[in-house]
């Protein structure tokens, strides 16, 4: 960060505004226009704030700090750019290879030869083009590709449920964690912005079956950016998002008779789907292989645990690599991803907020299995199909993120895409309690007022 951020940032801010401004009546109605420029300013907090304690506390963002690592690549990128775009578009379109042109340069870049890091670097590089190379303005770039998606989750979420935009405002824009961690020049920002479209086109392609062109490109898009930075997301997502559809399909079937027929067809087809969409995807890969999964797992977790220097590491009981020993662990992996770190486990200001925002789940879960039991609780997200994917969309990553963090630190980052979804599913459920007797007027699929896209 230098005097280019200074000078720069209010300039690109002002633009971005008034695009916001401009664009707002596309994308909002009366009722949901009122969250669009508070949400979009959070995320602009969010990504200057990143800056600034990496910054600080890392002094002047040295070592450890992954957004000025990133932004250091860049710098080399635009290095390149400006004494040669031919060069520079080579090193863009390259997959690790040197030659006599692009070689000074790629010698210098320690993540040439990492995929994913890379492709962060790539999008950076994009931006800087854009703003001078300036540091800020990058970050915000990212910051405004994750508003935009978030807004897509929010949206289809106040499709499904118009009445409850007040807490799907909280779930999707008002996390700390995620307006946070989702915001700067991060991966997450990229894969929370995907995820954010990719939610948003799988229901408009399957489940509303409208504009099914447009969103198969936007899911194919969202897809594959998910999967070259966090393929473990899109993993978590798809045998769900799959499910959703067969149920939804299921309770659209008027015939008693055909629908029992129809449950062990589509069920089965849901299941070969995940399966071969899972082991396709994973066939290869050395980190997220589902042979090398559980052993994946154990080397993070024996790593992470070990920076015990923040007094932010977690012990989920004995794991040693194997299947069984992840069903073991299962249930306190979850649970750690879920509901903690409680509040008497805050060792820093970082952990606090966390802790507050466990706090919320646990007392909105427990408060509505006090009302209505576990069984009538289960009975609930079963017959609501967007109940039963937000709840196992978020316990399976729940489950992969709680095995392979091992410390608060790094899981405030890795528990943020399912953070939205578990929270909305909560304040869904919330309200079919309250409104037992009229739930036809809480789930509708016609939005309020102006369709949204």
């Amino acid at each position: 960060m230098n005097i280019y951020d200074l000078i720069f940032t209010p300039f690109y801010l002002a633009i971005f505004y008034a695009l916001a401004f401009w664009l707002r009546p596309k994308f909002t109605n009366k009722v949901n226009r009122k969250y669009f420029i508070p949400a979009l300013t959070l995320k602009l907090i969010g990504a200057i704030a990143v800056g600034l304690i990496y910054w600080f506390y890392y002094g002047n963002g040295s070592a450890s700090g992954d957004t000025f690592n990133f932004y250091k690549h860049i710098e080399i990128l635009y290095e390149a750019f400006k004494a040669s775009p031919s060069v520079w578009l080579k090193l863009m379109l390259s997959k690790g290879e040197f030659d006599s042109d692009t070689a000074q340069y790629a010698s210098r870049l320690l993540w040439y030869n990492a995929p994913t890091e890379f492709l962060i670097v790539k999008i950076g590089s994009l931006f800087s083009i854009l703003c001078f190379n300036t540091y800020t303005v990058i970050a915000i770039f990212f910051a405004i590709f994750s508003f935009l998606g978030i807004w897509q989750l929010f949206a289809t979420f106040f499709r499904l449920f118009p009445i409850l935009h007040n807490k799907f405002a909280i779930a999707c824009f008002y996390l700390p964690s995620v307006f946070f961690w989702g915001s700067g020049l991060l991966k997450d920002s990229i894969t929370m912005g995907a995820l954010g479209w990719l939610f948003f086109g799988f229901y408009q392609a399957t489940i509303e079956k409208k504009k099914v062109i447009t969103s198969t490109i936007i899911i194919i898009i969202s897809a594959t950016l998910i999967y070259s930075i966090k393929a473990y997301i899109l993993i978590s997502f798809i045998p769900p998002a799959l499910y959703w559809v067969f149920l939804e399909n299921n309770n659209r079937i008027k015939s008693p008779v055909l629908r029992k027929l129809a449950i062990p067809f589509f069920l089965s087809l849901g299941i070969l789907a995940a399966y071969i969409g899972v082991t396709n995807l994973t066939e290869g890969n050395t980190k997220y292989d589902i042979d090398k999964l559980g052993e994946q797992s154990r080397i993070n977790t024996t790593y992470l645990s070990k920076q015990v220097y923040t007094g932010s590491a977690y012990d989920i009981g004995i794991f040693d690599g194997s299947l069984g020993s992840l069903l073991t662990v299962g249930p306190q992996a979850v649970n750690v991803a879920l509901y903690r770190p409680y509040l008497w486990e805050v060792k820093n200001p970082v952990m606090l907020l966390s802790a507050i925002e466990a706090t919320l789940f646990i007392f909105l879960t427990a408060s509505i299995l006090l009302r209505t039991g576990l069984f009538k609780s289960i009975r609930l997200i079963s017959s609501q199909p967007i109940l039963t994917f937000c709840f196992v969309f978020s316990i399976i990553l729940a489950f992969g993120v709680g095995t392979n963090s091992g410390n608060f630190g790094t899981l405030v980052r890795y528990k943020i895409p399912f953070m939205p979804f578990y929270l909305s599913a909560l304040y869904i459920m919330n309200a079919y309690v309250k409104k037992r007797k009229k739930s036809s007027q809480i789930r509708t699929l016609v939005p309020a007022g102006k369709a949204v896209i």
